[in-house]
């Protein structure tokens, strides 16, 4: 067995329609209680320039809005934090429309929404709003992605031992690239892991493993987005119930972990 790596979690954002914030998050997965949320359909973002929220696609929205809510949470500033994002399909919408466009009339291709079809447009928009000269990392491993953004975030964090900032999030998919795409609705989430903090609101210990079994689905959310294999954890850290978790990082192997208050 690998030697465990322990690390804290001091902030933790949430966005999808159903639960906009970590307090709507933690309720309804508290207990497993139904609460009633009128869904939102656009989150507000308010760390971004107008002009640059005015731009920016639901990718960027949700992934901006989940890290801005864990910044504060933890109460560091933005600026000060390297992060890794983490989508396993990037924007899909866009991407569907580059395809369709190129397809049909390649000479009307829009060039913002080309400019926001990179993979780490969400980690380059959260850049400028926070003012960020940190490392910034943009991962992608389908849909053991969360996991092996959850190991990239934490092994940085205890090389370099300060907190790192942790993003993960997915769109629904649209057009032909439905067929295809197991992503169904919009989902982020967003953790401060520090590697010793007095602030910590859990703890993770954690090991790389064998290849992980398929976690319960705890919500709808949980369905068709690979960000939302974060949601085991989150229901822990909503309950503050100490236990065991495994969550797939790779083809091949999964992040261990165990979790205490």
């Amino acid at each position: 067995m690998n030697p465990a790596l322990a690390i804290g979690i001091e902030g933790i954002g949430v966005w999808s329609p159903e639960f906009p914030d970590w307090p709507s998050a933690r309720a309804a997965l508290g207990d497993g209680a139904k609460v009633a949320v009128d869904p939102v359909a656009r989150p507000p973002a308010a760390i971004l320039p107008a002009g640059e929220r005015r731009r920016a696609p639901e990718s960027v929205l949700i992934a901006v809005e989940a890290a801005q809510q864990a910044c504060a949470m933890a109460r560091r500033d933005p600026g000060d934090l390297a992060h890794v994002f983490v989508s396993a399909y990037g924007d899909i919408a866009i991407n569907d429309y580059l395809c369709a466009t190129l397809a049909r009339a390649p000479n009307e291709v829009s060039p913002t929404k080309f400019h926001n079809s990179v993979h780490n447009a969400p980690a380059g928009y959260w850049t400028i709003a926070g003012g960020c000269m940190r490392a910034s990392t943009a991962v992608s491993a389908g849909a053991a992605s969360f996991g092996s953004g959850l190991l990239e975030a934490a092994v940085r964090a205890h090389v370099e031992s300060e907190p790192v900032l942790l993003v993960a999030s997915d769109v629904a998919t649209c057009g032909r690239l439905r067929e295809i795409i197991p992503s169904r609705r919009a989902f982020a989430v967003a953790l401060v892991l520090a590697p010793q903090s007095s602030r910590a609101l859990a703890r993770l210990h954690m090991h790389v493993g064998e290849v992980a079994s398929a976690p319960p689905l705890l919500h709808a959310s949980a369905s068709g987005n690979p960000a939302a294999a974060c949601l085991p954890l989150l229901a822990a850290l909503a309950r503050r119930e100490s236990c065991r978790l495994q969550v797939a990082a790779g083809p091949a192997y999964s992040l261990d972990m165990e979790i205490s208050f």
